[in-house]
């Protein structure tokens, strides 16, 4: 992924969108596509070109082995490859002597139009499962991101239910029944970052970043290779910024990704809200988010898998849930030592917990219901296309934001009426944000780096996904958590349809 760092009005460094394709990319299928073509030239120019196009292959294919050849690029090499071969057979029975052998045109062409075809599947495949080039925050403050580690005993965790089998407890607890959790932190950073190095996605490190894009992989059952690039991929975050002298203390929202997803699946969303003057903290799950890599070395797996069976589905997430929405509640109280002051750190007196909301995605949204109705220090809820495991026996007393994607036939019909009901049982006044051309992997960063196909990442576009997600979200949380003044019912119909649901039922 080309990138262009460019200056903006306030001194800070932005990172641009650039091509998919690097420079010795675009060089290489430049070379191979002048190599192919090269037997239909006039014959004065056969040779030239071959030639030409044979040295900028080697130079750029070259560059490639040392930064790290991408695997969209494999028949591209391999066309330039057959065609080399033949523009060789026809140079060496020149010199000696011979008269070169040459197909018939009609026998040649069906060749040399297979060959197009694979050099131009490179720059298909690369724009269908691009290097992630995330978007540049638009709030003003830069953004910084650091990574926290606890262990977390049982009697911290009260009120969460433990679901997981307990040899599968055990690896992850240690001995004092502790339960290891991995908060990544997204924050307002202060000025004078423009030169920093940016964070990896995925990961503290880039090797983190391949294992758990290799988890990811292997969780969703995809070819490991078709996610390669998401190591690659650098966020605009700095690891260890300092915090913003300015604006704080500031509010905090917390996150859960959703079943097998990880800490950083919403890294462009947590950035956009960061920029804003926001605090977000995404937190991995141990055995249920796909690989949660511990500082240590040890690498929790997942274990969540369904049975196939609608009624033990359903109760195993309820479990899930339950103990998603006990890690939500530990981490608050660990950030509300980190708010006050009582633990070291850049962040220490820079949290108001006094304005806190939580977040999730798909089943991290239903966790983010549970923690908000058995915890009154949560102070408002965005449910990102979660259906609402777990709720059942109680309503949720905090403002609620709901986003869906477009309801269609294929949706499970369960999902709008479960999600009315909690919504219409509130006792604030609750939203629903249904997005047209959302799908439920739209409110994620999937949209950056996986094909634009509707039925996988909505019809939205890649970066529209992002922006829209983070707008909605930031109206709300500005309304809710800072008391903005407006009509926060219009600010969220600009992105799609807008259900209010008052205490009483009325609308």
């Amino acid at each position: 992924m080309c990138r262009a760092v460019t200056g903006s009005d306030d001194g800070r460094m932005t990172v641009s969108t650039g091509a998919t394709l690097s420079a010795p990319e675009a060089l290489t299928v430049l070379g191979a596509l002048v190599l192919v073509l090269a037997r239909w030239l006039p014959r004065r120019w056969r040779g030239p070109a071959a030639l030409g196009s044979g040295a900028l292959l080697v130079g750029s294919v070259a560059v490639l082995a040392l930064t790290g050849p991408r695997w969209q690029f494999a028949s591209v090499v391999g066309a330039a490859a057959v065609a080399g071969a033949f523009a060789l057979a026809g140079w060496r029975a020149r010199r000696s002597g011979r008269r070169p052998r040459r197909a018939t045109w009609w026998a040649a062409l069906p060749g040399s139009a297979v060959c197009v075809a694979l050099v131009a599947a490179g720059p298909v495949a690369a724009w269908a499962f691009p290097v992630p080039d995330f978007p540049g925050p638009t709030g003003r403050f830069p953004v910084g991101t650091r990574t926290l580690e606890w262990s977390v005993p049982a009697a911290d965790r009260a009120r969460g239910k433990e679901t997981y089998r307990a040899e599968e407890r055990s690896r992850a607890d240690g001995e004092k029944g502790a339960r290891p959790l991995v908060v990544q932190l997204w924050y307002p950073a202060g000025r004078g970052q423009g030169d920093a190095r940016r964070a990896p996605y995925l990961g503290r490190t880039e090797a983190e970043a391949r294992t758990v894009s290799a988890a990811l992989a292997d969780y969703s059952g995809v070819p490991g290779f078709l996610l390669d690039g998401l190591p690659r991929a650098r966020t605009h975050a700095v690891p260890g910024a300092p915090v913003a002298e300015d604006g704080g203390p500031f509010p905090l929202v917390l996150f859960s990704p959703g079943l097998g997803g990880v800490r950083t699946q919403n890294t462009a969303w947590a950035e956009e809200l960061a920029s804003h003057g926001y605090v977000v903290a995404a937190v991995d799950h141990p055995y249920d988010s796909a690989a949660v890599v511990l500082s240590d070395g040890r690498i929790l797996r997942t274990r969540v898998t369904a049975t196939g069976d609608p009624a033990k589905d359903e109760a195993l997430a309820v479990g899930w849930t339950r103990t998603r929405a006990a890690d939500l509640r530990a981490v608050l109280s660990r950030l509300e030592r980190v708010g006050s002051g009582g633990a070291d750190g850049p962040l220490a007196g820079r949290l108001d917990t006094g304005r806190v909301a939580v977040a999730g995605h798909s089943i991290g949204g239903a966790a983010a219901l549970v923690a908000a109705r058995e915890d009154a220090r949560f102070d408002a809820v965005v449910d990102l296309d979660g259906y609402p495991h777990g709720t059942d026996g109680g309503r949720v007393e905090q403002p609620v934001l709901a986003l869906t994607q477009e309801i269609g036939p294929d949706t499970d019909p369960d999902y709008l009426p479960r999600l009315t009901r909690v919504l219409e049982s509130g006792a604030a006044v609750n939203y629903r944000l249904t997005v047209p051309g959302a799908a439920h992997l739209t409110f994620t960063d999937a949209p950056l780096y996986l094909p634009p196909v509707p039925g996988v990442v909505g019809s939205l576009g890649r970066t529209e996904s992002i922006r829209t997600t983070a707008d909605a979200t930031r109206a709300f949380l500005d309304a809710t958590l800072r008391g903005s003044p407006g009509d926060l019912r219009s600010a969220l119909a600009a992105h799609g349809e807008v259900t209010v649901h008052r205490p009483g039922g009325v609308r």
